[in-house]
């Protein structure tokens, strides 16, 4: 059983002919059935006008004549019409008068009309050959027979080489398209073609570019988990060797030793989970809890959880204008977001500074403003802040003394939780001296009182 044709090319011929080929047929049979039709009507008309004509002689020669019968054999002698014979029969249907018989054989085209001659009735009938008729419709049809197959298969010839031809660039496109790996993924398809080519190679293209810069991320990302993950681990590995290298240690020194690699671990554990939740988040596996809570209880709950943090550092928190801002989602994450931003501002500020936090709220927007008294961040890697493992600092951000795993994963998991809830975060402004951290997010209900200016 023959099946629809596979590749592309030929269904564009196959198409392509049937397209040209079913209208040129369907043109054919209409005209040769209008030129059939046309010969028809012209048959008619001339023997109708021959038998009038036929008519009025008869009328004349009826007037000179003895007899109606000799009137009728006399006009039949005188006009003859080239292959027209005409008859003359009575009422029984008998022939009175009659030219000569036509030589051809079929097939003949017949009319015959009354004919009333001295008050009696007669049958005048005209007879025409349609040989020549038939043969010149037998030479068309022949020409038909012969004419549309080949233009059909023209037709298709010149298909085929227009479906090849119009995919030259699709081949090389499919080609290009094989050769790229993840280790060439700088290469990109020729732009060639129709608008609908150059369409889609531009398409492709543009999913290549996102792909490269996944893959390089990727590969970022990769080297420096890597980076971060061989400290702890090699400061543990470090200390348990030494410590076992000896037979006899102190408490002391044993103590000293199981901080050491409890801090490491401590570490450690804080990049794996940081990881572990932007793994998710980018795989579409975080699950949010969301529930009913207010940010400014948010807020201050991360003010509080990070006041150890800024004691230590010499930083004073300050909590300003805290407002009511009801909102429906995930307390964790978002206590996180708060932590992270709140970590990083303690972290940056010098000791005796001032890091504040300011909520507002406009336009079904609350705003939490989070602001340090840093040195600022450089204006070359302003839009870098939010990478995964980049720190401005990497021998401030590694301090122990944090409430976050300080490998430069903080920003960039905050400001994914943000866009989790619908929300941003963004740099709002840094100089030294002062760098703004703002998080906005959508909220609903009424303009809330001021419910707390207090210091943390």
């Amino acid at each position: 059983m023959p099946r629809w044709p596979s590749s592309l090319r030929s269904r564009l011929t196959l198409w392509y002919t049937v397209l040209l080929g079913l209208p040129l047929i369907i043109f054919a049979v209409a005209s040769y059935l209008v030129f059939a039709r046309t010969l028809q009507h012209r048959t008619d008309r001339f023997i109708g006008d021959a038998l009038t004509a036929f008519s009025r002689e008869l009328t004349a020669e009826r007037r000179t004549a003895l007899g109606i019968i000799e009137a009728m054999r006399s006009t039949v002698d005188e006009v003859r019409f080239r292959d027209l014979h005409i008859a003359i029969l009575d009422r029984s249907g008998t022939v009175v008068a009659m030219t000569a018989p036509p030589a051809d054989r079929g097939p003949y085209r017949i009319i015959s009309r009354p004919l009333d001659l001295g008050g009696e009735h007669f049958t005048l009938t005209g007879t025409y050959s349609l040989s020549d008729i038939e043969e010149m419709l037998a030479r068309i049809r022949e020409m038909f027979l012969v004419a549309i197959p080949l233009l059909v298969l023209f037709a298709a010839i010149g298909g085929y080489a227009l479906a090849k031809r119009s995919l030259v660039p699709v081949a090389s496109m499919a080609a290009q398209a094989a050769a790229i790996s993840a280790s060439n993924l700088d290469e990109r398809l020729p732009v060639a073609g129709g608008d609908e080519l150059v369409g889609l190679a531009r398409v492709v293209n543009d999913l290549l570019d996102r792909l490269e810069r996944s893959f390089a991320q990727q590969r970022r990302f990769v080297a420096d988990a890597s980076h971060e993950l061989r400290t702890p681990t090699a400061i543990l590995r470090a200390e348990a060797d030494i410590t076992l290298s000896r037979d006899h240690r102190t408490e002391e020194e044993y103590r000293a030793s199981v901080e050491t690699m409890r801090d490491a671990a401590r570490r450690l554990t804080r990049i794996v989970d940081e990881l572990f939740l932007l793994a998710r988040a980018d795989s579409g596996h975080l699950v949010t809890h969301r529930e009913a809570l207010y940010l400014e209880d948010l807020v201050h709950d991360a003010a509080h959880a990070v006041q150890s943090v800024a004691d230590q550092r010499g930083v004073r928190l300050e909590l300003r204008g805290l407002v009511e801002a009801p909102f429906e989602g995930d307390a964790d994450l978002l206590g996180r977001l708060l932590l992270n931003l709140l970590d990083n501002a303690i972290k940056y500020s010098p000791e005796g500074g001032t890091v504040e936090v300011e909520m507002r709220r406009r336009e079904g927007h609350c705003e939490i403003l989070v602001v340090d008294q840093g040195p600022g961040i450089p204006p070359e890697v302003r839009e870098r802040v939010f990478e995964r493992f980049f720190r401005v600092d990497a021998a401030r951000s590694r301090s122990d003394s944090s409430a976050t795993s300080g490998a430069g994963l903080g920003l960039a998991i905050a400001r994914r939780i943000a866009e989790m809830h619908a929300g941003r975060l963004e740099l709002a402004e840094s100089r030294p001296g002062r760098t703004e951290f703002r998080l906005t997010l959508p909220v609903a209900g009424p303009e809330a009182q001021y419910v707390s200016t207090t210091p943390a």
